[in-house]
Formats: structure tokens, sequence, C-alpha cells
């Protein structure tokens, strides 16, 4: 089961978050057929997705994170929202290399204030880019370690640790939580391991008796055969009709969840 435990540590300093998301990336990897060095990026991206989903604060809050690599590299696309309903995709000619490019991330709070980061990519390295991301464009001290495990095309353990340092953090603070970071440089095997559960106990056991938050995130498009009718609407009766004469149906695909729909000149006269 795909979780994130997030919580208050060193004398409610430090924010922890802690993620689990092999299922997640399972999903992914069913719906797009992926191949193991995309399964590790677009994994590690989703992750992201589900732990900046897991800050949002309206119930009408979304966030979507877009990798756009250098060159003629492509592109990976996540999303999430409140619910922790997380998607995404990645570009065939991408390869899962994000060399060069840019990471930017947009966050939806529900009330058309929409806040738009960007910030270089310094490698092919999830967790990197994440830090760089929140250093440059939201100045917030961030730790992240997020790793994507694959074996036989499969993912057999994805999550990690993200810790980020609240206004006035003391300095025997901040050195608690680097010290405490050294046990994720292999975030993967750390959570193939002890899952979300084990690290809280193993690495945060005084969290036992304090409150802790916890989400499930889980892989789930927003997309529907209605909202495709609402899309295309607005193109008018004539031209739908038109494009169904030429190309036998109106068709459209969610890239989300790699779904195809299609409409005949019957449904169209139904629309209208």
């Amino acid at each position: 089961m795909n979780k994130l435990y997030k919580a208050l540590i060193y004398d409610n300093q430090v924010s922890l978050s802690v993620l689990e998301t092999t299922e997640l990336v399972n999903e992914a990897i069913k719906i797009h057929n992926l191949f193991e060095d995309a399964a590790v990026t677009l994994g590690g991206l989703l992750t992201c997705a589900a732990y900046m989903s897991g800050c949002l604060k309206s119930d009408r809050g979304c966030v979507s994170l877009t990798v756009k690599a250098g060159g003629d590299a492509g592109t990976v696309s996540v999303s999430g929202d409140k619910d922790l309903h997380i998607r995404g995709y990645i570009d065939g000619s991408c390869g899962g290399k994000l060399n060069g490019g840019y990471f930017t991330v947009v966050k939806e709070d529900g009330f058309y204030r929409p806040f738009v980061g960007t910030s270089e990519l310094v490698g092919n390295d999830v967790s990197q880019n994440l830090m760089k991301y929140f250093q440059m464009s939201e100045q917030i001290d961030t730790a992240v370690a997020i790793g994507v495990k694959m074996s036989g095309g499969k993912c057999v353990a994805a999550g990690g640790v993200i810790m980020q340092l609240l206004p006035g953090t003391s300095e025997e603070n901040m050195d608690k939580a680097e010290e405490a970071m050294q046990a994720f440089v292999n975030p993967a095997d750390v959570v193939e391991k002890y899952g979300a559960d084990g690290i809280m106990k193993e690495f945060f056991p005084e969290l036992e008796d304090k409150s802790t938050y916890l989400y499930f995130p889980e892989y789930k498009c927003n997309c529907s055969r209605k909202k495709i009718e609402g899309i295309i609407i607005p193109l008018g009766r004539g031209e739908l009709l038109k494009i169904a004469e030429e190309e036998g149906a109106v068709k459209a695909h969610c890239h989300y969840c790699n779904t195809d729909y299609s409409f005949t000149r019957e449904d169209i006269e139904k629309l209208f």
C-alpha cells in the first residue's frame, strides 16, 4: 500500500515526510508499459508529486511538475491533488534521462492564484533536482532522498524521506536533521527493507507518542468520457461532424492514463 507519513520533529523545527510509493510506480509501469530507466525517472517524479500533494492546503488545490530535458530529449509530466490522486507520463523520446533543461512546478491553491517556480536541471537524479527547485524557487532548505529500485521490469521499492527546515531552526536541530539523512543515502534499499511503517519506527521512534499524519497516495487519473465531451463540445456540431466524416470518429487520448476516447457521428449528434 502506498503511504505518506508527515510529522514535525526536533522541537517541531523540522518537517518530516516518509514515503512508500512502490504500488504507485508499478501502476504507472503497467499503464505506460515502461522500460526500467523510464520507470525510475517517472516513478521518482510521481513520488515527488505525492509529497507535494500532501502539502496542499485547499481542498481544490493541485500541483503539477514538468521536466523538459535539454535538446529533443522529451518531457515528463506528473500531477496530483489534495486527495493525493497522482498521475503522470513520460515522453518516449526522453528515455529516462533528465540532463539539461528545466524543472517547473505549478501549484494551484484552488482560488486561481497559481504559483509557478522553475529551476535548471542539475543532473539525472530526481532528489537533486527537487532540492535545487526548493532552494532556487521557494528558498526552503530541503533534504530529499527519493529512490526507485527495479528488478525484472518491476518496481520492488520506491519512496524515501524528505526533511524541510522551518524558519528559526536551531543549529543543533539542523545538525540532527543532517545526521539523520545520512541513513538514506540509498533510499530505495531502506524502503525495501523497512517500508514506511518500519522507517518511522526504526529511525524516528520519538514520534511514537506524538501526532503524525498518514495519507494514502494512489495512481488515479481525473479524466472521463464526460470531461472529454466538455472539451470537444466548444468546437461545435458542424466541425465535429466534419472531423468524424473525414477520420471516421472524433478521437482524443489522455496521456496520463493512456486511455483513448472515440466519438462517432451518432455520439456527436447526441451531444447536441
